[in-house]
Order: structure tokens, then C-alpha cells, then sequence
């Protein structure tokens, strides 16, 4: 099982041991899901957490009829619906694939038991919802104090070859802005 990027992204927020990684991912399902595929839809529960290996994705809720970008998820990252995954409800967001994407999935009951019963495992658990915590909140509060050109190099310094692999009406969608804004924010107007 290829699970390089995963595991050095777990052992990138916290010092999680090479026994503990396998015992979470003996219960990996592996998914080479195409490009533009859904993997969680909004209304619907789904009851995985996914680990990304290979690929890229986005998240994004509809609001009267058009998708928002909520969010990017990369190699080494995880995805999931936050009310499937709190509150065993069905969510508002959805997940596609940007590309091309192999994912492996563990079913959060599964999750829940390894995090009762495994110390490194747990803290990681914890140490990585802070941290999606808080860059959730720094983009919320970008968004309120930053101009749309330092938003958009803020999302270049964390995000490096995101215009490489992103459709740009993603990205202006990400930042907040007009496509005909990020245009002109990338030729530098």
C-alpha cells in the first residue's frame, strides 16, 4: 500500500510511531477516483474520513444555485464532511476530485475506536482538527482584513502550484473575488 505522502503528513503534526500509522492503515479502502468525481455529497451522510495519497480535491457548498470553494485538500491532507463526521448528519458541503485522485477511506466508527485505544493516534487526531481548525479561521479573518491581492499570495505561499492544478474560477471562487479579479490581480493591475 502506498501511504508515503500520508505518512509523512501525520508524522508532520505530530511524532506518531511507523507501528501506529500501520494500525491505522490496515483498515484503509484504497479509491483512484477520477477527476471531477464526487466523494461526498451535500445532504448525504457518508461515514469515511479520507486520507489523501495521490491528488487534489475541493470542497465547496451551493448557495442559490452556485458552488462556493470552501477549501483545497492536497496530498498528505484528509477530507471529510464536518457534520457526517461530529454529528452523524447528512452535511451541506461537497468533495470532488480536481484530478485525478488515490485516497484511501476509513470509516469513522473504525477511527473513533483507534482513537480510544491508541495514545499517538488520539493526539494526532486532535493536533490535526486544531490545526484545520485555526486555517479555518485565519481564512475567515483574510478574508476580512486582507485586500484580494494579499489573500490570493497568502493562498500562493501556503499553496505554491495551486494555478498549475486548480481551475481559476476555483480559485477567485476560494478567495472571494470575480474571475475577471483574479485576472487582473495575476497580471499584476
Amino acid at each position: 500500500m502506498e501511504i508515503d505522502n500520508i505518512r509523512n503528513s501525520i508524522k508532520k503534526y505530530y511524532p506518531v510511531t511507523d507501528k501506529s500509522i500501520d494500525l491505522l492503515s490496515k483498515h484503509f479502502k484504497a479509491h483512484n477516483f477520477p477527476a471531477k468525481h464526487l466523494i461526498i455529497r451535500g445532504g448525504v451522510i457518508d461515514r469515511n474520513v479520507y486520507f489523501i495519497e495521490k491528488g487534489l480535491t475541493r470542497s465547496y457548498c451551493i448557495v442559490d444555485g452556485n458552488e462556493h470553494t470552501t477549501w483545497f485538500s492536497k496530498e498528505g491532507d484528509i477530507t471529510f464532511g464536518l457534520l457526517c463526521l461530529y454529528h452523524n448528519k447528512a452535511g451541506f458541503e461537497f468533495v470532488e476530485t480536481v484530478e485525478p485522485t488515490l485516497a484511501y477511506s476509513i470509516p469513522i466508527n473504525i477511527l473513533n475506536e483507534l482513537y480510544d485505544t491508541n495514545i499517538e493516534i488520539a493526539n494526532w487526531g486532535r493536533v490535526i482538527h486544531q490545526e484545520c481548525l485555526l486555517s479555518l479561521q485565519c481564512v475567515r479573518i483574510d478574508n476580512l482584513t486582507m485586500t484580494a491581492k494579499e489573500r490570493y499570495q497568502m493562498l500562493l505561499k501556503t499553496f505554491p502550484d495551486i494555478c498549475q492544478r486548480v481551475n481559476l474560477g476555483y480559485i477567485a471562487s476560494f478567495l472571494g473575488i470575480s474571475i475577471s479579479t483574479l485576472g487582473r490581480i495575476r497580471a499584476g493591475k
